[in-house]
This record gives structure tokens, C-alpha cells and sequence, in this order.
């Protein structure tokens, strides 16, 4: 008797730690390949578990799924997942750099706000008026 070595769209999404309609999401925008039926029923090889974890790992540093989808199935010059993930990981960390100093701005102003005497003072008229 033969062992089947599939799993069912809710074993993957209970070892990911995601919901079905998730899986059937990424499915559905083309993240994840279309997965063989048996009975009508999604049946995965233990091959999706790793790339769920591409994917999980590429939305927790903030990427887009556009960017998901370029980084699993889009072209570079190599065509190597690696090196596209090398060049999304790069945009990504100059983002971050620019959010960063957005922030530093934001914040070297407040402080500055906080001990301006004449913002205080205007402050003061508008509760007044």
C-alpha cells in the first residue's frame, strides 16, 4: 500500500501558522504554484513549507506583496531568487534609512517645541480665546 506524502491545506496552514484562506490567497495572486487535488482537495508536498517561510520572513521586513511576488517569481539578470532577494533587501534597507531619518526630524523638532517659550506662550493664547 502506498503512503501518500501530501498534506492537506489545513496541515500546511496549522505548520505555518497560517489561515486556509491564506494559502488559498496566495494561490489565488500567484505566490504559491496551484497545488495538486486528490478528490477535489488541495494536497501540498512538504516543498511549500520552506517557501511559506520565504514569505513569511519577506512580509515581516515590511515587503509588499508585489515585492513577494518579484522576489519568488520575478527576473533578474541571473535569474537566481538569491540575488533578487539581495537586490529587494537593499531598496528595502534605504527605505528604512529614509523612514529612520523622517523620524529623527520629527522627533529633534518636538524636543525643540517643547522648550520654545514662544510656542508655549502662543499655546497658552488659543485656550484663551
Amino acid at each position: 500500500m502506498k503512503r501518500d506524502d501530501t498534506l492537506t491545506i489545513g496541515a500546511v496552514a496549522q505548520l505555518a501558522g497560517l489561515q486556509t484562506s491564506t494559502l488559498r490567497y496566495y494561490e489565488n495572486i500567484g505566490l504559491l504554484p496551484a497545488p495538486q487535488r486528490k478528490s477535489g482537495q488541495r494536497r501540498y508536498t512538504t516543498t511549500i513549507l520552506p517557501l511559506l517561510v520565504v514569505i513569511q520572513l519577506a512580509k515581516e521586513a515590511n515587503f509588499s506583496l508585489p515585492e513577494i511576488q518579484s522576489l519568488l517569481h520575478g527576473q533578474s539578470e541571473s535569474g537566481s531568487v538569491a540575488k533578487r532577494w539581495r537586490e529587494l533587501a537593499s531598496c528595502k534597507i534605504e527605505e528604512l534609512d529614509a523612514v529612520i531619518a523622517r523620524a529623527q526630524d520629527m522627533r529633534a523638532m518636538l524636543e525643540e517645541a517643547l522648550t520654545c517659550d514662544a510656542l508655549l506662550f502662543e499655546l497658552d493664547q488659543v485656550q484663551r480665546e
